[in-house]
């Protein structure tokens, strides 16, 4: 056994080194025939907001996940499907697409390829439930080879951006009660806009700190003209980025903003997976990816480097999440421009360790695997 875990090992830091790798761990002399060792199982949560969050949109004071677990030879692998109501998914439909999963024709986790693939495969959409068990495999196959993602993927996990921390559209009073708590723990901020206030929002920040600002209008701004005028404005007051300042498929308007823009933008709602990442070329100045949208870390990593193979920009993002789901997108986050893993930071009732913020980083944990570990008895089931 400790002979094919360091011929994994070695093996899989050659793989994922690659630029935009086929990660599918499938080594000669491992077949794949009928086996119940791969169990997965599953659990509903709710996440509390430690403030009500407000976007351009709608607020929410709670959001609801999915916590997975895939269980092989004495070894757990942990993952989460986080369910924001903008996704579309719901606990209720995660639950159903992992009930439809079945390992059975899959002797070896490390098959990482060819059982996403599967996965994948089984329905449309389902991006959040589809991450859950994409990043519980990842955990499940780190432990099996004995080596943290990050080290596989040939990172430095010291090497990462600053991560923002997001302040929702609020009254002046939460709007400074937030950034006062922000101060001295992050080195940047995240600002919502793309309402009717957004002066106002910055304003009132800025009464508090001169810390550097990121801006996510999520598709708020109507006019690129007014859009353009807003821009100029925030960056004189000190913001350094806009992320999806208007709608998800007006790439017309957008392409037209970022030619004029003096500030970089950034895709979010426009670019979900890695189909999506070639036809933002030109249109945006780099792409927000996470893993909830994508399906998980195995296409993260692709959209990754093929954003930078085309020379744009590449900033990982988070919904509201635990520990386990930050874990998994700090594996990633070394030598990007942005970084906004917060997700776990807004909680109050994080149910797992693993990467921490450190002098205003997320950064990994050097656990095998995503680095994540339950902090609370988690009682997993297939019902």
């Amino acid at each position: 056994m400790q002979n094919r875990r360091q011929f994994l090992r070695n093996s899989a830091l050659v793989v994922a080194t690659l630029a935009v790798p086929k990660t599918s761990f499938a080594f000669p002399g491992n077949k794949r025939h009928s086996s119940n060792k791969m169990k997965l199982s599953w659990t509903p949560y709710n996440l509390q907001l430690n403030h009500t969050f407000t976007i351009s949109g709608y607020s929410r004071t709670t959001t609801p996940v999915v916590l997975t677990k895939i269980e092989y030879e004495g070894l757990e692998g942990y993952g989460e499907a986080s369910l924001p109501q903008y996704l579309g998914e719901t606990q209720a439909s995660v639950i159903d697409f992992l009930k439809k999963i079945d390992f059975s024709a899959f002797n070896d986790p490390t098959h990482i390829e060819e059982i996403l693939e599967y996965v994948d495969g089984i329905a449309e959409k389902n991006t959040a439930a589809k991450a859950s068990v994409d990043i519980a495999l990842h955990d499940l196959v780190g432990k099996i080879i004995g080596a943290s993602w990050y080290k596989m993927y040939g990172l430095n996990k010291a090497d990462v951006p600053d991560t923002t921390f997001t302040i929702g559209i609020d009254t002046d009073e939460v709007v400074r009660e937030k950034t006062r708590e922000a101060i001295g723990r992050f080195h940047i901020l995240k600002v919502k806009v793309g309402g009717p206030d957004d002066k106002r929002m910055i304003e009132a920040i800025r009464s508090v700190t001169d810390l550097p600002l990121s801006v996510d209008a999520n598709q708020g701004w109507k006019d690129r003209e007014q859009a353009l005028d807003m821009i100029f404005w925030l960056k004189e007051h000190g913001v350094v980025m806009v992320e999806q300042p208007m709608s998800k498929t007006d790439f017309d308007n957008i392409a037209w903003l970022t030619r004029h823009s003096p500030l970089p933008i950034f895709a979010d709602e426009s670019v979900q997976r890695l189909a999506d990442v070639e036809r933002t070329k030109g249109v945006f100045s780099g792409i927000n990816i996470k893993l909830m949208k994508c399906t998980g870390m195995h296409e993260a990593w692709k959209m990754r480097n093929l954003a930078k193979a085309l020379g744009m920009k590449v900033m990982i993002g988070c919904m509201t999440e635990t520990s386990c789901a930050i874990s998994a997108a700090a594996q990633l986050s070394s030598g990007l421009d942005f970084a906004d893993l917060d997700g776990a930071l807004l909680i109050s009732n994080d149910c797992y360790n693993g990467a921490t913020l450190q002098n205003g980083k997320i950064i990994a944990t050097d656990l095998p695997g995503i680095g994540a570990i339950p902090n609370r008895d988690i009682s997993f089931g297939r019902d």
